[in-house]
């Protein structure tokens, strides 16, 4: 007799998490051993090319690449496609990652995927956690006869386990600080890694980008004959309105025609997407300039089907609001960059609101950024941890912060710091869980145990 479904899914968990994973080390060192494609190569051709069984949009960068995903399966699968997402990291669920239309893989398929992977797991040694996840990802997809996959990128790009795929579209979103141990100290260093996904003759949509990182995207573009795609040139966008539900804005493409065929029509396009703050907009533009890029290699996507995709999109713990008012907010903000985005975003919905931020971090992250970008907005810091291997300690943290004036306490676990927080900002005080998204999916889960 079989072990029940819940215990061979947590032992399949369990061998999964067993290879080499770099996104439970604190620090990633002997990287240039492990980052390359030959193992990703091997187990591909093992498992008979899975991964050329369907069409793909692949997505790099550093912030908003898994939003600007999710918006494109989401136009995608309002198109009537049958679209498979691949993400990381989950929130709560490893079944996050892999997704076909909205709906995560099961648990019995996660068991038999991973069954077909271990044999083949002895002839390619030191296969990663990563690989062995995007592999079945993969495998799945070409088993379900997909129709196309929107493939976001786990670390950098060009030795990116996803980066074996030829995709119909490469898309790259903002790129800033992040990995640098691994990317590079520079934003051009992180750019070429990133700008690793472009592939000859296909296609790159690229974000809004600081000017370092856009130029070396451009270059190497052109240096692989790949049309580029400037959505800051391309499209003009401006908001209409918001609330703290959804926004509204209007986006307009610049130039109808490339190469004399129409890639989209410059009548104005309402969308409404349920994602706060003016970097989604940027991230829902560079979403609707892939679709119209594969609109131009004869996909079916109509004007109405993005209006209703990108407003049924659901991408949790990025400005998500648990609580109006007194308002509690969790966001994955994990650097300098993204977190001066959560600011904007702070001040845009919530002006007259003071706030206790609870901060749990990676160890491995440049906390002098975030915490420049985010302290001048915060009354009181409470320092936790999630349970994630990477985490630094709340006295770590602790530590850090007294280098600001801010008052700063520690509280570890995150049930604990949480609580504190609520019975500290009372009703007069906001609350922002913020710094990773394993403190922003810890509290997400914390908070729907504190209202059953």
């Amino acid at each position: 007799m079989h072990p029940p479904i819940e215990e061979r899914y947590q032992e399949t968990l369990d061998w999964i998490y067993s290879w080499v994973d770099f996104s439970m080390k604190r620090h990633v060192d002997d990287k240039h051993r492990f980052f390359k494609l030959d193992r990703m190569n091997q187990l591909m051709d093992l498992l008979d090319y899975p991964h050329h069984k369907f069409p793909s949009v692949h997505v790099a960068g550093t912030k908003g690449k898994g939003s600007t995903a999710s918006l494109i399966a989401s136009a995608l699968q309002a198109s009537g496609y049958k679209v498979g997402l691949y993400t990381s990291p989950h929130l709560e669920d490893f079944r996050e990652r892999i997704v076909i239309n909205g709906e995560m893989i099961s648990e019995q398929r996660v068991i038999d995927l991973a069954d077909q992977m271990r044999p083949l797991t002895e002839k390619v040694p030191e296969t990663t956690t990563f690989e062995l996840t995007t592999a079945m990802a993969f495998l799945y997809f070409a088993q379900e006869n997909i129709d196309i996959a929107v493939l976001e990128v786990g670390l950098g790009g060009r030795l990116d386990a996803t980066n074996v795929v030829d995709p119909l579209v490469s898309v790259i979103t903002s790129i800033s600080y992040d990995h640098m141990s691994v990317l590079g100290n520079t934003l051009t260093e992180i750019a070429t890694e990133k700008g690793g996904i472009i592939k000859p003759g296909r296609p790159v949509v690229i974000a809004p980008q600081k000017p370092e990182a856009g130029e070396t995207l451009v270059n190497t573009a052109l240096e692989r004959n790949s049309p580029f795609i400037m959505v800051v040139d391309e499209y003009s966008f401006k908001p209409l309105q918001h609330d703290l539900h959804s926004q509204t804005f209007e986006l307009i493409s610049r130039h109808s025609k490339v190469k004399g065929k129409k890639t989209s029509s410059n009548t104005p396009l309402d969308l409404t997407i349920p994602l706060l703050g003016s970097h989604q907009v940027e991230n829902a533009a560079t979403a609707v300039a892939a679709l119209d890029q594969l609109r131009l290699q004869g996909l079916r996507i109509t004007r109405k089907a993005i209006q209703e995709g990108f407003q049924q999109v659901h991408w949790p713990a990025r400005f998500e609001i648990l609580r109006e008012d007194p308002p509690v907010v969790i966001d994955s903000a994990h650097n300098g960059d993204s977190m001066q985005r959560l600011v904007e975003t702070v001040d845009e919905y919530f002006p007259d609101w003071p706030f206790i931020l609870v901060f749990g971090a990676s160890a491995d992250k440049s906390m002098g950024d975030m915490l420049s970008a985010i302290l001048p907005r915060c009354e009181l810091v409470i320092t936790t941890q999630s349970l994630h291997p990477r985490a630094a300690t709340p006295e770590e943290l602790k530590a850090i912060v007294e280098n600001y004036s801010v008052p700063v306490i520690a509280v570890n676990p995150a049930e604990e710091a949480l609580s504190q927080a609520l019975f500290l900002a009372g009703e007069s005080k906001g609350i922002l869980v913020t710094g990773s998204i394993f403190i922003a999916s810890a509290a997400r889960e914390i908070w729907s145990q504190l209202k059953k």
